[in-house]
């Protein structure tokens, strides 16, 4: 028998906390998951941590800080697992899903 590995769908939460801060480009939300939220292959789990995200920062709804959020979720946790935090900023132009990949999920400007 062989036996093949599983692939985790752990629970929430996904997101410990956010914070905005001020950077030299402008503001920016530093979203810290949680160790689930950096290994679950949850399939609902981009939605559940984005819903969590804006439950602890409302003014966050906007179409390209999602973008970016499930930018990171897709590919930042894959590339840099243990990043201290994911940041998007609202500055950053709405872009096509091959530019938001091209541009490391930082389209418009240099990573924060």
């Amino acid at each position: 028998m062989t036996l093949t590995p599983t692939t985790p769908t752990l629970p929430p939460p996904y997101v410990d906390h956010v914070d905005w801060v001020q950077t030299s480009l402008g503001p920016s939300l530093q979203i810290h998951p949680t160790p689930s939220g950096r290994r679950t292959e949850n399939p609902q789990g981009a939605q559940i941590a984005w819903t969590e995200v804006l439950r602890l920062a409302p003014d966050a709804d906007t179409p390209g800080m999602r973008a970016q959020f499930d930018c990171h979720w897709d590919f930042a946790r894959a590339v840099e697992p243990d990043k201290p935090s994911w940041n998007i900023e609202p500055w950053r132009p709405v872009v096509t899903d091959d530019v938001m990949i091209a541009t490391r999920c930082n389209p418009g400007g240099p990573e924060e």
